[in-house]
């Protein structure tokens, strides 16, 4: 018997003999797999093939930890999540129902759960949240108290940290990075070399790519199109099908709105409202 501390008091389990942790009698842990002296494995948890948990993991509920995968120092992986092939969980990293897998890297104190994923060679670390539908994958990061929820997607090399949140329908993918308080959101993407920082907000079906930065407290929405090296920040806005491209800066309180074009602009755009 033993007391997982998981309110079920001592339960029937057994330490395994390859690391010695214990199991419990519900749980099923491959012969080949590792269990730590200080890990454990309970409720109706699956470990097999190479698995490896250790230091003070624990593996509960009905998760399921194969292949090669990793669970260790503090981490929990719990419900119905799964954590398989080459993956990592660790530090004081929570996974909870979410699927974990290919090379990916899930630490620190980050949480994972829902129906989200994290794959590839993806990592999700510090206090990072990725949960509902999301997915993190390819060689893209969320680090810092970044959120990124709903049906989003975060992929490429793309990265999300501060307190950023991606949400909704986005993506941010090629070599993009939001971060600061940026909220990137509805059907918005944000690709290539693009950054969207600060405070600002892109959302509905707006665009900001190319070398693009998209600063302060700037929002683009709608159908609006921000790239190429142009730069929109403190509070202007661009929206409605507008499009901002070439060198263009617009700054201050402009507003760029219906089908208006700005392109190669000598100088800044500020404190206009500028009407197509």
């Amino acid at each position: 018997m033993f007391d997982f501390n998981d309110g079920n008091g001592p339960v029937p389990a057994h330490q395994h003999p390859n690391g010695g942790g214990w199991v419990a009698d519900t749980a099923s842990v491959d012969e080949t797999a590792y269990v730590g002296p200080n890990a454990w494995v309970t409720g109706n948890a699956i470990v097999f093939g190479d698995a490896k948990v250790f230091g003070d993991a624990k593996v509960f509920g009905d998760a399921v930890v194969y292949d090669n995968a990793m669970v260790f120092d503090n981490a929990m992986v719990v419900g119905d999540a799964v954590v398989v092939g080459n993956a990592k969980v660790f530090g004081n990293a929570k996974v909870f129902d979410a699927k974990v897998f290919g090379n990916a890297m899930v630490f620190g104190d980050a949480k994972v759960y829902g129906d989200a994923k994290v794959y590839d060679n993806a990592r999700v670390f510090g206090d990072a949240k990725v949960y509902g539908d999301a997915k993190v994958y390819d060689n893209a990061s969320v680090a810092g108290n970044a959120m990124v929820f709903g049906d989003a997607k975060v992929y490429d090399n793309a990265k999300v940290y501060g307190n950023a949140w991606v949400t909704g329908n986005a993506r941010v993918f090629g070599d993009a990075w939001v971060y600061g308080n940026a909220w990137v959101t509805g059907n918005a993407r944000v690709f290539g070399d693009a950054w969207v920082y600060g405070n600002a907000k892109v959302f509905g079906n707006a665009m900001v790519s190319g070398d693009a930065m998209v600063f302060g407290n700037t929002m683009v929405f709608g159908d609006a199109k921000v790239f190429g090296d142009a730069m929109v920040f403190d509070n202007a806005m661009v929206f409605g099908d507008a499009m901002v491209s070439g060198n263009a800066i617009v700054s201050g309180n402009a507003k760029v709105s219906g089908d208006a074009q700005v392109y190669d602009v000598k100088g800044s755009i500020s404190d206009v409202l500028i009407l197509s």
